[in-house]
């Protein structure tokens, strides 16, 4: 009689625990074991547990290759959700072998692990386990389809497959999706107040191991709550018409101010302050370094001249690559779109900047058209102040625009979503790329769900408060996908591409590369391990057909994009895998976290504009200001939506933070110390450059990144 001892950990999350049955079966490479009950006196399988069973066999099964975990009825309960950690098997000659689980278990099924050992399908030669493999990624497939949200967008997840797997009693075979740690199976609910339409069973029918735990979900509750209710006690998002002064928009969130947020609302009509967030802003990746002008922005070194100032020239500036170019021509053919029942307006400026001797950028000219002419002026610095001031809030409204469809959802949550779909379809549970990106694709596919069904659905939050709308979020998303590349994905080569390498002050990217740096050391120690060769990148069928799978649905096979449709090198994976994590991470924590800090000030990031661009100068009053902003009911919501995002809730892991052992091997997890020593060294070099700063920079701090797109 062979005994071996099986260790099982239960999740401590809300309602972890089971009153189920639960069975196991050992596979080794000799036989299998008996079906036998885990049981023992006393509650089986609570919340927090760890507890210790035996499984009793004829004779030893040489080298264990699988568990198989059967949940099934007790009594007449209903079904009983289970949340299994992980479990260790100890052999008679006392060897362990460590099966990581980290999912929920729902209805009565049979769930099959394998060893924690990463491994790609080179190294398996086992026809159990080759088996195994494409059984699994069968059933995910099965599970996770692929769905047209709109013409010329990222596929998404097809969130009613999930409601038919509920009634597919094939889908109860095994369910091996340990895609998100939850806290229990709740679903999401319509946040009372709050001026969003919610589709409920697109949220209640998420599969339980994508779905926002019991903690994200209430702390995504409370955060709406207050701020929305308070609004609407005081009538404010029913409110038509124009604000009456500029002072009357400090009230509407007096209670959710911070010192970035002040700060914005001191210095938001400074030229210092407008190029600053060029380069420190929630859209950092817009300036382009000139070495000429363009012939559709005609400037003269006359019109510039009194800023400039003695010494130089235009073309001197030039040639020293002082001069950047924001250009906003995506939005030249943006359809416009009514909100409150009346007309607004869009245009696609230019916006020429300055890097002057003391290193600070400075707005030099703004065309509010990508055609010159009459009709389209140049307004400058020399300008009244008024005028000047109302050509830069066109800048801050195409900023907006820009900044919350193309470099924040599509090139965050979009792209993020599309790599978490193909992970979860092309690779199992044992391979090491898939236990490298699991934790960030955390959350991902569920807030994307909840965007789709509160922002972007017809009438939704984008119809209410953007000039474009939601037809014009579609265009400028398919328009921006078709022009998006792998260089711009990759923060290094956009840096270069963009020529602002040498821009001073530049924290965003000085941070950025520094943790660009630390996940390229982390992911090529991983890749190393698994992939020592040429050859064992080009022979993982599985690797190269997830690769294929997001160059066909993130990038729709688009050969201009530079996306990669096939690795060859462990180097080309190390680079496609860093740019996946940076993405997923870092840099959603840039273009995201700052929402609130930077938009609570509507002048500074207008969502609509309800007058045309001025043809002409010297007839901007503060009332014709006041009326081309955006109606009051119209700037709350708005302000509501960045309060929400900007809050991370709780349930939180900070990037590097890897609570769930998923590589058990002793190599990865000294690799993982390592990532989060650099990160801690990182913090704190950040920390201290902050306290010397007028307005510290705290976006791409490590432990404020979120290892996910999850809000």
């Amino acid at each position: 009689m062979a005994v071996y001892r099986l260790c099982v950990t239960t999740g401590s999350y809300l309602k972890a625990g089971t009153l189920d049955n639960i069975y196991a079966t050992l596979v080794g490479t000799c036989g299998e074991s008996p079906k036998q009950k885990l049981d023992r006196v006393g509650r089986d399988f609570a919340s927090g547990s760890v507890q210790k069973y035996k499984v009793r066999c004829e004779a030893e099964l040489g080298e264990i290759l699988l568990l198989r975990l059967h949940k099934e009825r007790f009594a007449f309960f209903c079904k009983d959700p289970w949340y299994c950690s992980r479990i260790c098997v100890t052999a008679p000659d006392g060897s362990a072998v460590h099966f990581p689980c980290y999912q929920w278990i729902d209805g009565y099924c049979t769930v099959e692990l394998r060893p924690g050992t990463a491994r790609t399908i080179c190294q398996d030669s086992l026809p159990l386990l080759l088996d195994h493999r494409k059984r699994e990624l069968q059933a995910r497939q099965e599970c996770y389809r692929w769905k047209i949200f709109a013409p010329g967008f990222p596929r998404m997840v097809d969130v009613s497959s999930f409601q038919e797997m509920e009634s597919d009693k094939k889908f109860a075979l095994t369910k091996t999706v340990p895609c998100a740690e939850q806290d229990d199976n709740s679903g999401n609910r319509y946040l009372p107040g709050f001026p969003m339409k919610i589709d409920i069973p697109s949220l209640l029918h998420m599969e339980p191991n994508i779905r926002y735990s019991a903690t994200k979900t209430a702390s995504l509750i409370f955060n709406a709550l207050p701020a929305s209710f308070g609004m609407k006690i005081r009538g404010l998002l029913d409110r038509k018409g124009s604000w009456k002064r500029l002072d009357d928009i400090r009230n509407i969130f007096w209670c959710h101010k911070t010192f970035t947020s002040e700060y914005v609302t001191e210095h938001w009509c400074e030229d210092s302050f407008f190029g600053y967030q060029y380069l420190n802003g929630v859209n950092p990746v817009m300036l382009h370094c000139l070495s000429s002008l363009p012939s559709k922005l005609p400037v003269t070194n006359d019109m510039v001249a009194p800023l400039l100032g003695p010494g130089t020239c235009l073309q001197t500036e030039l040639e020293r690559g002082h001069i950047f170019l924001a250009d906003y021509w995506i939005l030249a053919e943006a359809p416009v779109h009514c909100i409150n029942g009346l007309q607004q307006y869009v245009t696609a400026p230019l916006c020429l900047l300055w890097l002057n001797p003391q290193g600070v950028l400075l707005p030099l000219a703004i065309q509010l058209s990508q055609t010159p002419g009459p009709e389209s002026p140049i307004f400058l610095p020399t300008d009244c102040e008024l005028d000047w001031l109302l050509a830069k809030t066109w800048v801050r409204n195409s900023e907006f625009l820009v900044h919350e469809n193309n470099t924040h959802f599509l090139c965050t949550h979009l792209l993020c979503e599309a790599f978490s779909m193909a992970t979860l379809r092309q690779l199992p549970l044992c391979h090491p790329v898939y236990k490298l990106l699991l934790p960030h694709t955390r959350y991902t596919l569920q807030v994307n769900t909840i965007a789709r069904a509160t922002l972007l659905n017809p009438d939704g939050l984008v119809d209410k408060v953007t000039s474009i709308g939601r037809q014009g979020l579609i265009y400028l998303m398919s328009t921006g996908l078709a022009h998006f590349t792998y260089t711009d994905f990759c923060l290094p080569d956009s840096i270069r591409a963009r020529g602002v390498l040498t821009i001073p002050n530049y924290h965003y990217r000085d941070d950025g590369l520094k943790i660009w740096a630390a996940i390229e050391r982390f992911v090529s120690e991983i890749v190393s391990y698994y992939y020592p060769s040429d050859a064992s990148v080009q022979q993982d069928c599985e690797l190269q057909a997830w690769v294929g799978e997001i160059f066909a649905q993130a990038f729709l096979g688009r050969e201009s994009s530079g996306f990669p449709s096939r690795l060859c090198t462990p180097g080309e994976l190390v680079k496609y895998l860093t740019a996946i994590i940076f993405n997923c991470s870092a840099q959603h924590a840039a273009v995201n976290s700052g929402q609130h800090d930077f938009g609570a000030w509507m002048p500074n990031a207008p969502s609509s504009m309800r007058q045309p661009p001025p043809q002409t100068k010297g007839n901007t009053t503060m009332k014709s200001y006041l009326d081309t902003l955006p109606e009051v009911n119209t700037t709350c919501r708005n302000l509501l939506l960045f309060w929400l995002v900007s809050q991370e809730p709780k349930d939180q892991r900070p990037l590097g933070t890897y609570p769930d052992e998923h590589f058990t091997e002793e190599a990865p997890r000294q690799s993982i110390a390592a990532f989060q020593n650099c990160l801690a060294q990182i913090s704190k070099d950040i920390r201290e450059r902050n306290q010397s700063l007028a307005l510290p920079y705290a976006y791409l701090d490590p432990p404020l990144i979120e290892n996910s797109v999850s809000i």
